[in-house]
């Protein structure tokens, strides 16, 4: 009688133990999910940068082993037995989803299963090179996830956006804020859900250290961001890249106009093959040819290198450089050694033609 009572007691406690946690009364399924709760991390409500997130793909056609195997090869699973049978009991194995995934090794096992389960893979790559100006960013939208340019160029003046990065409401927008990168982003995405992620991504990736490097440089981030975006489209060897900023941050303060060609470029709105005389007297805010200081923002996204040039510029007197043929400069510190530096790079032979990349527009000068 004692053993019945204790049993009946027992499977009592086991079925409201099940209802309160809403799982199946097997003990077994009982303790997995309570083991794949201690594992699971909360999904975190902040913007989550993709620098440490991994492209997981799942073919189509895969067999739910076969994603198994892949989600471990790249990391997103550290005990596939245990996830396996968490992912089972979440019913995964009838349910998967093939598609291109961005996955974070930190994810939560709720947050794979759900993701793998409501095929959140129908996404496909988006890569923002380093050094683009904004017209060629909204292209790659248009060819690769159908936005319209139109569409794409209003999202670059969201207001909300602008006062997140600390901008102005500028004609230019969110210019040199889309953060240079690959992401994972659903199909069909709407410009201003793009342009969130990559401006987002950009205020990820901003360093605090950096803030503390403004006040000594008596800059504000935009102007640092301006300039990086020069030396970005300047730069072709990158240890140039801080003797180049030097150049820039000592035509500053000597009240000199910046002459970088690159300005002239984005003031004209397209790729220049080449800059020619003409064309340097174009009438704009962004010709530093014509008007002293910095543009009034950046021309195209600068990569990371190039913004810690701008921070860090190397410290010689250097007040001009010129480009030779194979993309290394010759810095000068007087006009009459920049003269002569000139004539040296023109004697130089030119190596082998190559078509120039949609990230690097200055011609040698």
């Amino acid at each position: 009688m004692r053993t019945g009572n204790a049993q009946r007691g027992t499977r009592n406690r086991r079925s409201k133990l099940a209802e309160v946690l809403r799982v199946p009364t097997s003990a077994f399924r009982v303790v997995l999910a309570g083991f794949a709760l201690s594992c699971s991390k909360p999904e975190p409500d902040a913007y989550q940068s993709v620098a440490n997130k991994v492209i997981v793909t799942i073919p189509r056609g895969a067999t739910y082993y076969q994603a198994l195997d892949s989600l471990e090869a790249h990391g997103i699973i550290k005990n596939r037995d245990w996830f396996s049978l968490y992912a089972r009991v979440r019913w995964l194995p009838s349910n998967l989803k093939s598609g291109v995934y961005l996955l974070d090794p930190d994810e939560s096992w709720s947050s794979i299963v759900t993701t793998l389960k409501k095929g959140r893979g129908m996404e496909t790559r988006f890569t923002v090179l380093e050094g683009m100006m904004g017209f060629e960013v909204a292209e790659r939208a248009r060819s690769w996830l159908g936005i319209s340019p139109t569409a794409f160029k209003a999202a670059m003046r969201d207001t909300a956006l602008e006062r997140e990065l600390g901008l102005k409401d500028t004609p230019a927008g969110v210019e040199g804020y889309m953060y240079p990168t690959t992401y994972v982003v659903p199909m069909r995405m709407p410009a201003r859900d793009l342009m969130r992620v990559m401006t987002h991504e950009f205020i990820a990736r901003w360093q605090p250290e950096w803030d503390a490097r403004l006040l000594e440089l008596h800059m504000t981030r935009h102007e640092i961001v301006t300039l990086a975006s020069i030396i970005e489209a300047e730069v072709r060897y990158g240890p140039d890249r801080p003797y180049v900023s030097a150049v820039y941050h000592n035509r500053l303060k000597g009240g000199m106009a910046l002459q970088a060609d690159p300005t002239v470029v984005y003031a004209h709105g397209r790729r220049l093959r080449r800059v020619w005389e003409r064309q340097l007297q174009i009438k704009s805010p962004y010709n530093t040819y014509l008007h002293t200081g910095l543009p009034p923002g950046p021309i195209n996204q600068p990569s990371d290198s190039s913004l810690i040039a701008a921070l860090y510029p190397a410290p010689i007197g250097y007040l001009y450089f010129v480009a030779q043929p194979d993309g290394k400069h010759i810095f000068s510190a007087s006009y009459a050694d920049h003269l002569a530096a000139i004539r040296r790079a023109r004697q130089r032979p030119a190596p082998e033609q190559r078509s120039p990349g949609p990230a690097r527009s200055a011609p040698p000068r």
